[in-house]
């Protein structure tokens, strides 16, 4: 039993660290499918997570650190889309300078408006996404096997941890099921004949784009106010990278996209747990090495075990309207 519970909080920490990732990736799902690469996932993630933070922290309301999360990395997502859609901008290095920017801007400015070395203050249990406690949770902690999946690894998560596994249904009805589903991925495989038929792809692309800038700022949310409490330095740790490598992992797709981000959660989860472990015929692994790993794997995956992952055909070329 003892091993089942620790699966049990295992998987639960899984569930947790995955939905930055998976916000992330969906993010770079919308982006991407309609042929704008977007490299900059991590920047607008951290200048989400600051502005969360920061907002948070003055008004003391998670729901006004949402709001701000949302409208700064929409900004940062136009930026993009006026550098790379509008004036048909390198879309790599758009976005690596989106990186750089929100990098250096998040210190300054926290630095500039709390002076507490680029963090902001840490914000209180109203300024936080709390956990939610599903009906009958408590009652059935004690029933053996189910108790413990329903009590611990379904209950208790914070309302965008809900919101970003529903979000993955939802988005396959978008892109599969609607008419601006079909023109996105349209745009992103033939924007000439998406053109032809009198619908602006520039538009469509803007679209797609806002849309990236939504769930990055809800990623950059989760990770200041339900993840930790406050901003700090460099919080994003690389998530944005990796939820790159979940996109590609997965094949642009929305359901394997979720299968990519909780294998991601659960090798980030399984390091952090067995740090200071020792381990059967090895010993003790140097806490370096268990941090790294999640990144060592992600390359190991990435290199061996997708197979050939084939971006959208007009991906990352800018379209020129035919005269």
């Amino acid at each position: 039993m003892d091993l089942f519970n620790t699966l049990v909080l295992l998987l639960d920490s899984t569930v947790r660290l995955s939905v930055p990732l998976l916000f992330a990736a969906l993010a770079g799902l919308y982006s991407e499918r309609s042929g704008v690469f977007d490299i900059g996932l991590e920047g607008k993630m951290l200048a989400g997570a600051f502005a969360a933070g920061a907002a948070a922290a003055v008004s003391g309301s998670a729901w006004v650190g949402l709001m701000a999360a949302v409208l700064v990395s929409v900004f940062m997502a136009l930026v993009h889309g006026f550098a790379s859609i509008t004036h048909r901008g390198n879309q790599i290095v758009s976005g690596v300078a989106i990186n750089f920017i929100a990098a250096g801007s998040t210190i300054i400015l926290g630095q500039a408006w709390f002076s507490q070395g680029g963090r902001t203050p840490l914000v209180g249990a109203a300024g936080r996404f709390g956990a939610i406690h599903l009906p009958f949770a408590d009652a059935l902690s004690g029933v053996p096997v189910l108790g413990p999946l329903y009590s611990q690894l379904l209950s208790g998560h914070s309302l965008l941890v809900y919101l970003a596994f529903l979000l993955v249904p939802f988005t396959w009805w978008v892109l599969f099921r609607t008419r601006f589903g079909l023109r996105l991925r349209a745009v992103g495989e033939n924007p000439a004949a998406v053109d032809t038929a009198g619908i602006s792809v520039q538009w469509l692309r803007y679209r797609a784009v806002i849309c990236t800038g939504v769930l990055t700022g809800l990623a950059g949310t989760y990770l200041a106010l339900a993840q930790n409490a406050g901003f700090v330095k460099d919080m994003t740790a690389g998530r944005g990278f990796i939820a790159l490598a979940a996109l590609i992992f997965a094949k642009w797709r929305p359901v394997p996209v979720m299968f990519a981000c909780l294998l991601f959660g659960f090798l980030d989860a399984f390091s952090i747990r067995i740090q200071g472990t020792p381990l059967p015929l090895i010993g003790r692994v140097p806490v370096q090495f268990m941090q790294a790993l999640p990144y060592i794997l992600t390359v190991v995956l990435l290199a061996g075990f997708i197979g050939r992952a084939i971006p959208p055909r007009a991906g990352g070329v800018p379209y020129v309207k035919e005269r």
